[in-house]
């Protein structure tokens, strides 16, 4: 009597991680696209009003999140690659460990095609590309572009993931 071939570990990690994997391409790609878009489209600095409270715009960032360390003297690019390759490691890893909980796998997805989408900025242009540009009056939100909003989405999934999750574990301790 032969016996059953052994499964294939590897294809099953993929299988519970493949999909996830998809769409953070699909969403690297999106982020390129539109910021390969408003590059070849835009002068630095140029806006063009959609809403009265809304533009397209195009500027660099050679900071992270809210301009941080923006005037560095060009040290950021490289570590801020660094931590988002890092960051990219870890989430990998955590999706390998995770491949069962769909809510946190799709967080984890946004967030690591969110990094990636800016870490190519900063490989290849030295800085991350904005476009989106959300004003009241005087009042000015720091340009931010799909990436941005990936990593955002991406973390407030998690933080409701884990409330969910920790709300399950109280319901089911009483």
């Amino acid at each position: 009597m032969t016996q059953p071939p052994a499964p294939d570990l590897h294809a099953q990690a993929y299988r519970g991680m493949g999909r996830w994997l998809i769409l953070s391409l699909l969403l690297v790609l999106a982020d390129q696209l539109t910021k390969y878009g408003f590059n070849a489209n835009l002068r630095p600095g140029e806006r063009i009003t959609v809403l009265p409270f809304f533009d397209w715009t195009l500027l660099f960032n050679p900071g992270a999140a809210f301009s941080f360390l923006a005037n560095a003297d060009g040290w950021q690019r490289w570590f801020f690659t660094a931590l988002a390759l890092g960051a990219a490691g870890f989430i990998l890893w955590m999706m390998h460990q995770h491949r069962a909980q769909h809510r946190f796998m799709l967080a984890l997805a946004m967030i690591l095609g969110g990094a990636l989408g800016n870490v190519i900025d900063r490989i290849v242009h030295g800085h991350v590309i904005d476009f989106l540009l959300f004003y009241w009056h005087d009042w000015y939100y720091p340009a931010f572009n799909l990436a941005d909003i990936a990593i955002t989405l991406g973390a407030i999934l998690l933080i409701l993931d884990e409330l969910l999750r920790l709300r399950g574990l109280h319901a089911r301790s009483s």
